[in-house]
């Protein structure tokens, strides 16, 4: 890029680059300031559920789950005979993005989708044998690893607390 030095002159910047420039160091140390953006909930909630995903891909790096696929076995073991419809509503899946994921689990060998007794337009959902044994680990380290460091983190009332003031805004938001 060519600036002119009348350019120059007028921004207040020097023709010598290394004058009144902050080094690229101290650039990247300083922190951006969020304003009114740190006050929102919204923001805060992302920013928090970021962190809590990471964590939780790091715990289940060595059973490549991620934290839907992980809730998908979770409530198919609680819901057997329920349908693939039921499943993402309630997790809040698009059908097309659960299709693709229970692709991926069944090619997997955790789950399997079998046609309906009563509407045979509808799939019911279970776990293999081997979804039953991968959960269970699964399961074991969330407890272990992901949700041990959360309580840590926060104590078990505000745990408590923090889990009834989302679940609020799940329910009445």
């Amino acid at each position: 890029m060519t600036v002119s030095k009348t350019a120059e002159k007028s921004s207040g910047k020097s023709a010598d680059p290394a004058k009144g420039r902050k080094d690229a160091t101290e650039v990247q140390s300083e922190a951006l300031q969020l304003g009114e953006l740190s006050e929102q909930l919204g923001y805060v909630l992302k920013r928090a559920q970021l962190k809590v995903f990471e964590n939780f891909l790091r715990c289940m790096a060595s059973l490549q789950l991620t934290p839907a696929q992980f809730s998908v076995l979770l409530l198919v073991e609680k819901n057997p005979g329920r349908n693939q419809t039921e499943i993402a509503s309630t997790l809040g899946i698009l059908r097309p993005n659960f299709v693709a994921m229970l692709d991926n689990l069944e090619s997997r060998d955790l789950c399997a989708r079998i046609r309906s007794t009563n509407d045979r337009r509808s799939h019911i959902l279970v776990l293999t044998d081997k979804g039953k044994a991968v959960l269970a680990r699964a399961k074991k380290l969330v407890a272990t690893k992901h949700e041990a460091r959360l309580n840590e983190l926060l104590g078990q009332a505000n745990r408590e607390a923090l889990l009834a003031m989302l679940s609020k805004i799940a329910s009445e938001f």
